[in-house]
């Protein structure tokens, strides 16, 4: 499925449309009262911009959208306090402040709104108010996303955000948030209705003290607000015309709505003949029964605004207007009419509001010879909105129309304008807005009494009572099973099952049967579930739920089967909802494809603690014959205590399923398990299956991806978890392994962030023994960089612990490195460490990552003291294995760093450094030679001074003797070269990988070193630079000053010559500041290319490779390979000739003064002419296979067979 298609379907099952709506190309000097309104006057729709919204987004593909990424659409702050709203976008440098992330493009780039404030002693509240907007139609809907962030996750008090209309002389409130919600991104839905003249929206937050709570909003979309345009429509047969000429069913007149825009289908001279009551006055002929649970009139003024209540009445859309409401939660308030007499034409329309719980529900019925036969139910939460509902009576002898409404815990059922039709005639003798009582055979039956279990019990058929949570719990509690029957699992043909519809629009879901006109169908029989035409105004999706369900267990899923006749434009989709965040999520959708589909489909629930719903959706156009069912629902595995047989196999190679893991399902950001679609084959066979967690996929947007071994018993020993991991691309997350035990909290083994090549590495965990307790393992990707994946591969668990750590960035430990000496070693983190150290480490590059650190001060580390640190045994797995490490030393008296390889007792120093320029970190690297285990052994020596320290980061073992400095052909891995892990640089990373061709990161075929597709190099694909990040860093380790080197490399670029923009430089920075010494203009077409750059430094200094664009986007691809740093040698002495780049202008010019000079060269000599002809094809070829080092047959190696280390890895070399 195309990305486009995708975006497309994920905006419909949030309610989108792709951008249109009313529109009219008219020549733009419009008026005060068509601009913002809704309907575009101007060809340019200029006069729909800055009004809250702008003419459309470019990146949602929605009309009438605010996405804030060009600005605030018009949307002011109005706060009386320092509590008030900013534009802002993600900072990734302070993670867990704010949104990671904006909503629009999922990436730190994006901008979105934010509450900025410290935390107040009192309430604070910050406001946010719109420009002016005016004639709002019934239809209107709006949709926001909001994201709450800071230290309320654990508090009991929440920050209540609020959505108001500021209408006339009032401010009547439109949506709340729920008292709680999780981490992530929220939808907010609201309903404004009709709204005439001007108005203006405010959102506010309010937070309780000391809360410290930040809110982001973002993609604020309004969706059919525009009135239907003037002019005459030719009406189907049961349509008839509005005054502005537009159509409208005939069932919708005089229905107390204006759906004309005009107020023409409610003209009261046209309807005088329906009665309406909107109890503005009394309750008409209407009489409430009374009781503990009774119907009461009221309005939002004398009500608390709480989170459930209607904010206003539908009769006038204000605070001030009446309605009826049940007064209290647990039994049933009745409502019944006046006698009406027998008729087949009667109905009536009402206007409901169902919001706050997913048990409240509404009857509507009719009594007859103390018989209550129901018509209409209600059931759940509908939103907060007056949502329209009209049923038909088709009665033979007198009866009464009853409404019940029963309010679930912390909901509110309400109904509003009851509207009978001409049809509906009270029986004769009765008086006008009274209802009596003695009528015998309209009587209405007896509620007698309160029922046999109390309001927190839920009644079995068989008469026993149970608690409520117990009800579809997947378990069954009553004796007889009926807590279990009517929870979603059915085949329809005894009724819905527990399914309930909460539409609010135009469709709705009912059953059907096979006997009733509808497509040919091969998965449905007898009676189905379908979607059919609705009452509501909304245009909106069809939505049915189950009672609420649950707990249950990782391997939950419900099976059903299903069909869809529908253009690209419908869909059918299975969605969760839960109602204690105010979060849903889709987990199965599927679009119409213009033809048939159907089938049986496997949903996986996954696990959920809390209770939860499960949503059926579905948009299809029914007037083009479009039709979608479901049919024989089950679940299966869904009892919190059900696992798979394979619960316990951890180890995987994924070929033939998930083992003893499952994926999280809290999340949109998921482990998805497949072969690579480009991002590269899998390690066990090179076309099998393998997992991957990709943050870039669209409406990614969650935090985390999770994957979750079962419950396991009990370890007794130690155990080694081996695996492939790979984390690629230009700004990939963090990969982090931890363990949980049963009734403790997590603890992370192993991380790693940041891009890693597209290339397999292992990593290596040891499980701990764990006693009595159970646990838990998880694999976790963050969702802290948004560009390029993460992959899982061939898991191995093996008894024992895993020895030396070969790669160690200190995250997560010490890695088993062990202090001996004068003075401990500590292991912390710039942030929250109490040692002196460095204020960043090298592996994350921010104040929260963690290194050793030593204090080398005269009251720590006395003179000549030393404090020793020791490897555990490495064990060679080659001839020649290379040690890599990063330290750095204060730059007062720290004393020295002493580095030695210990074999069979035998010391060895490698390393002797006691001062360093600047604050940096630096590079140190030696080849141990060894026949058997060997050690590495740190020491930090004293020297008196008054606050020294000595820290390490990025320990590394590898096979192969080490490279010299700024030197690496990128065969075995990056040599220390790396790119810049500040996330406030905003720069991108260089990847890693042979010539295999990806899709996702493209490059040459072949690299420089072995002119083969299984040689490697580094590389950079230039479709990333863009707005927030425009360059794109590679910088080597600092050398030492120089005053006569050579840098050599050879550089391969494929940028379209129209879009060469951008360049390739090198730059050499110090102390001193920075210069370029070295730059090549963009182009393609020439294969690789020398270059040789002579450098000179009186101080230490870095070599940094930089790609950058002066436009956006810049499409192409740059490499770099056999990179070569000679000390002390000048390029003049090197065989490679300067590799200037030429440009293309210059090359021609060379190849016109060739030709001059061969046409004199022939006209002396003949055999001159032979030699230039010899000559001539040398210099522009690219170099051949041929040129590559003989006597290694690369070809029959994968690309991650070729990296031989155990556990590469190179982030430590950075």
């Amino acid at each position: 499925m195309s990305g486009q298609k995708v975006l497309t379907l994920l905006l419909l099952l949030a309610g989108f449309v792709s951008p249109g709506g009313p529109s009219s190309a008219r020549s733009c000097g419009s008026a005060a009262e068509e601009l913002c309104n809704f309907i575009c006057d101007c060809g340019n729709c200029s006069d729909e911009n800055q009004c809250g919204y702008l003419q459309g987004s470019a990146v949602l593909g929605t009309s009438f959208t605010c996405d804030f990424e060009d600005g605030a659409c018009g949307w002011q702050d109005v706060s009386t306090s320092v509590y008030r709203w900013v534009r802002n976008h993600a900072s990734l440098a302070a993670w867990g402040t704010g949104p990671h992330s904006d909503h629009t493009l999922g990436t730190d780039l994006g901008w979105f709104m934010l509450t900025v404030s410290p935390p107040a002693k009192t309430t604070a509240t910050a406001w946010l108010r719109s420009p002016v907007m005016q004639e709002a139609a019934v239809t209107c809907e709006i949709r926001a996303w909001y994201h709450i962030s800071g230290n309320v996750l654990n508090q009991t008090e929440w920050p209540v955000l609020r959505l108001a209309m500021a209408h006339r002389d009032e401010v009547v409130e439109l949506w709340q948030s729920p008292g709680h919600g999780g981490e992530g991104w929220h939808q907010l839905v609201a309903y404004p209705g009709r709204v005439t003249g001007e108005f203006q929206l405010i959102f506010s937050l309010t937070q309780p003290p000391m809360c410290g709570a930040q809110l982001a909003l973002d993609d604020i979309i309004f969706r059919n607000c525009g009135l239907q345009e003037l002019g005459q429509q030719v009406c189907g047969a049961e349509e008839s015309t509005c005054s502005r000429g537009s159509c409208l069913a005939q069932h919708r007149f005089c229905d107390g709505t204006d759906d004309c825009g005009d107020g023409s289908d409610e003209d009261p001279m046209q309807c005088t003949s329906f009665k309406l009551c909107s109890f503005e006055q009394n309750l008409c002929s209407w009489e409430a029964e009374p009781g503990q649970s009774a119907w009461e009139r009221n309005m939002s003024l004398n009500l608390d605004t709480v989170h459930g209540f209607p904010s206003r009445d539908h009769s006038s859309n204000s605070r001030a207007g009446f309605f009826l409401h049940v007064g209290s939660a647990g039994g049933t308030a009745r409502l019944s009419s006046a006698t009406l007499q027998a008729t087949n034409s009667c109905s009536l329309v009402l206007y409901c509001h169902l919001h706050g719980s997913a048990t409240s529900s509404l009857s509507i019925s009719y009594v007859t010879n103390f018989t209550k036969h129901l018509v209409k139910e209600r059931t759940g939460d509908l939103g907060s909105l007056w949502v329209r509902e009209r049923v038909d009576f088709n009665v033979m002898g007198s009866f009464k129309v009853l409404i019940e409404g029963v309010a679930g815990s912390s909901g509110t059922v309400a109904i509003d304008d009851l509207i009978l039709s001409p049809g509906c005639v009270q029986e004769p003798g009765e008086p006008e807005g009274l209802s009596p009582s003695e009528q015998p055979s309209t009587a209405l039956p007896s509620l007698g009494g309160a029922g046999p279990c109390a309001a927190a019990e839920l009644a079995c058929d068989s008469g026993e009572c149970i608690a409520a949570e117990l009800g579809c719990d997947f378990a069954a509690t009553c004796a007889d099973g009926s807590d279990e029957t009517r929870c979603g699992a059915t085949t329809f043909e005894e009724g819905p099952g527990g399914w309930h519809d909460v539409s609010v629009g135009q469709l709705r879901w009912g059953l059907q049967s096979v006997t009733e006109p509808q497509p040919a169908s091969t998965v449905l029989s007898g009676v189905f579930l379908a979607v059919q035409a609705g009452e509501g105004q909304m245009v909106a999706a069809a939505k049915a739920r189950t009672p609420l369900l649950g707990p249950s267990g990782p391997a939950c899923a419900m099976e059903m089967s299903y069909h869809i006749h529908s253009s690209p434009q419908g869909f059918l989709a299975v969605s969760i909802v839960d109602h204690t965040t105010g979060t849903s999520y889709v987990a199965w959708h599927t679009e119409g494809q213009g033809s048939t589909a159907e089938g049986h489909i496997h949903v996986l629930l996954g696990e959920r603690s809390r209770p939860f719903q499960v949503e059926l959706l579905a948009l299809v156009d029914l007037q083009n014959m479009a039709s979608a069912a479901v049919d024989n629902v089950t679940f299966v595995q869904c009892h919190p205590d059900m696992v798979p047989p394979t619960a316990t196999e951890l180890s995987c190679n994924f070929e033939k399923g998930m083992c003893g893991w499952y994926q999280d399902q809290s999340s949109d950001f998921k482990w998805v398990r497949g072969t690579g679609q480009g991002q590269g084959s899998d390690h066990t066979t090179g076309s099998g299956y393998f997992l991957v967690a990709d943050p870039s996929a669209l409406w990614s947007r969650g935090q985390r991806a999770l994957l979750i071994t079962y419950l396991q018993e009990p370890a007794a020993t130690e155990r080694c978890l081996s695996f492939w991991y790979r984390l690629a691309g230009a700004q990939i997350g963090t990969l982090n392994l931890k363990l949980r035990l049963e009734g403790a909290e997590e603890t992370v083994l192993w991380t790693q962030r940041g891009t890693q090549g597209s290339v397999w590495h292992r990593g290596r965990a040891t499980l701990p023994a764990t006693g009595q307790r159970r646990y838990w393992v998880a694999f976790e990707a963050l969702r802290d960089g948004f560009l390029g994946d993460m992959a899982l591969d061939d898991l191995t668990l093996t008894a024992g612990p895993c020895g030396a750590e070969l790669s160690c960035s200190f995250e997560a430990d010490a890695c088993g490195l062990v202090g001996s000496g004068w003075q401990g070693w500590l292991r912390q983190s710039n942030g929250t460490g109490t040692a002196a150290g460095p204020p960043a480490d090298h592996t994350t590059g921010t104040a929260a990552g963690h290194y050793l650190v030593v204090s080398t001060g005269r009251d720590s580390l006395p003179t000549g003291h030393v404090a020793a640190l020791t490897s555990q045994p490495y064990q060679p797995s080659a001839p020649a294995q290379c040690l890599a490490f990063w330290y750095q030393l204060s730059t007062s008296t720290p004393g020295s760093l002493r580095v030695f390889v210990e074999q069979s007792g035998v010391q060895r120093r490698v390393l002797s450094v006691s001062s360093m320029e600047g604050d940096a970190w630096h590079r140190g690297h030696a080849t141990v030679e060894a026949d058997g285990d060997w050690q590495v052994i740190f020491e930090a020596v004293g020297a008196g001074g008054d606050r020294g320290y000595i820290a390490l980061d990025d320990l590394h073992v590898s096979d192969g003797a080490c490279p010299e400095p700024a030197s690496c052909d990128f065969e075995q891995d990056m040599c220390g070269w790396s790119s810049p892990t500040d996330p406030r640089l905003h720069s991108f990373a260089w990847g890693w990988k042979s010539g295999v061709p990806l899709t996702k990161y493209p490059g040459p075929e072949q690299d420089h070193t072995l002119g083969t597709k299984n040689g490697h190099y580094v590389h950079f694909d230039t479709s990333v630079l863009g707005p927030g990040g425009t360059t794109a860093l590679l910088e080597s380790q600092y050398l030492p000053a120089a005053a006569d080197s050579c840098l050599q490399f050879w550089y391969h670029m494929d940028i379209p010559e129209h879009l060469s923009c951008g360049e390739l430089r090198v730059v050499l920075q110090s102390a001193a500041g920075q210069r370029t010494l070295w730059s090549a203009a963009g182009h393609r077409g020439r294969g690789w290319q020398s270059g040789a750059v002579p450098v000179q430094s009186p101080g230490a200094f870095q070599i940094i490779f930089e790609v950058t664009t002066r436009r956006w986007p810049m499409e192409g691809t740059v490499a770099l390979d056999d990179i070569a740093y000679s000390a002390g040698a000048s390029c003049h002495s090197s065989p490679e000739l300067p590799g200037q780049e030429r440009s293309p202008g210059s090359f021609v010019a060379e190849t016109v003064v060739g030709v001059l000079l061969a046409i004199i060269i022939l006209a002396l000599a003949a055999a001159g002419g032979w030699c230039w002809v010899k000559r001539r094809g040398v210099p522009s070829a690219p170099p051949a296979e041929g040129s590559s080092p003989q006597g290694f047959d690369n070809i029959t190696f994968r690309d991650d067979k070729v990296i031989i280390v155990p556990m590469p890895k190179e982030r430590d070399d950075n």
